[in-house]
């Protein structure tokens, strides 16, 4: 995959905007699970150490384009004080205060672009995403993918690319308008696509013989113990795993059997195991099954999208 690399350019005096992937959890206003945070430190102290300007930039929630006090960055300057010790940086206000970056408007993008010399996308999974810090800032701005963004793009093509077989998709979690499109763009290339979570309320008689839908519970908050020893038996025999989305309301354990079982599955399958998002990464260090994994992408949709198509709005930012 050809793309530009913070490598290729001179960053010396530079100021460099660099988009993070700083969606995390807050909780009593401190950040409660930092590891989105984490993948962005090479890249910020890369730049750092070859004497840059860094200004950082990115988005809590989904304050709808206006200033919502639980969601202001502060929790996340104070944590990145807290990783990057006296390092001198910037970090701007969230992002989706205003409504010019969700909705990609030209203006908000030149008024970003006017603050650095440089661009740097470091959130690959918000590439799914047409936003105005994720497209249109780099086309004013020379640019490049951050570490953690190419090192997800070059892990999830070795996945989909000749994948040893039988490649097996597991999907769950919410998020229907994200996620379902992908079930039929997969089911052209997995052996299995096995869909559980609130996903199952939109079974239909067109699937593929290879889409297996779950059977939720009574109180439809789990699958039932017979769609899981199904789902077990076929994760078992795969060559390669991907798995994004819970199979129902893990949090609490009278409904974690589906998804702890599953992941228990994945864990044992002698396959490549890649899985992604932000609730399956949770699930799986509940389960202290997170280091079984092959590979953990920070992307859910972004990760489904590019294993689907092979692009992202934010990847051809990069590359046009």
């Amino acid at each position: 995959m050809n793309f530009p690399r913070l490598c290729d350019f001179d960053h010396k005096n530079k100021r460099v905007l660099v988009r993070c992937d700083f969606d995390v959890p807050l909780k009593d206003g401190v950040v409660e699970n930092d590891s989105r945070i984490k993948e962005c430190l090479p890249t910020i102290k890369y730049l750092l150490e070859h004497s840059a300007s860094v200004i950082l930039m990115g988005h809590i929630g989904r304050p709808g384009g206006k200033v919502v006090e639980e969601l202001k960055m502060a929790p996340v300057r104070e944590k990145l004080t807290q990783l990057l010790g006296s390092a001198s940086f910037t970090l701007m206000e969230n992002l989706r205060f205003d409504p010019g970056e969700e909705s990609n408007d030209p203006e908000f993008a030149k008024k970003l672009a006017s603050l650095g010399d440089f661009y740097v996308n470091e959130a690959f999974a918000t590439s799914h995403r047409e936003h105005a810090s994720i497209v249109g800032v780099p086309k004013l701005l020379p640019h490049a993918a951050g570490f953690h963004f190419a090192a997800e793009v070059e892990n999830l093509t070795k996945a989909i690319k000749n994948p040893k077989k039988p490649l097996v998709l597991v999907i769950g979690g919410a998020k229907l308008e994200t996620k379902l499109p992908f079930v039929l763009e997969f089911a052209k290339k997995a052996d299995f696509v096995l869909v559980g979570g609130t996903l199952i309320k939109k079974e239909s008689q067109e699937n593929p013989p290879n889409v297996l839908f779950a059977t939720l519970t009574n109180d439809g908050f789990d699958i039932e113990e017979e769609s899981i020893k199904k789902f077990s038996d076929i994760i078992k025999t795969a060559g390669t795993i991907i798995w994004s989305g819970p199979m129902g309301k893990y949090e609490e354990e009278r409904w974690s059997a589906g998804t702890k079982e599953v992941a228990q599955a994945v864990a044992e399958c002698p396959g490549f195991k890649l899985v992604g998002g932000g609730d399956t990464i949770v699930a799986l260090k509940k389960f202290n099954l997170l280091d079984k994994m092959d590979y953990v992408s920070t992307g859910g949709g972004a990760m489904l999208e590019y294993l689907a198509t092979g692009s992202l709005p934010g990847l051809k930012a990069l590359t046009d």
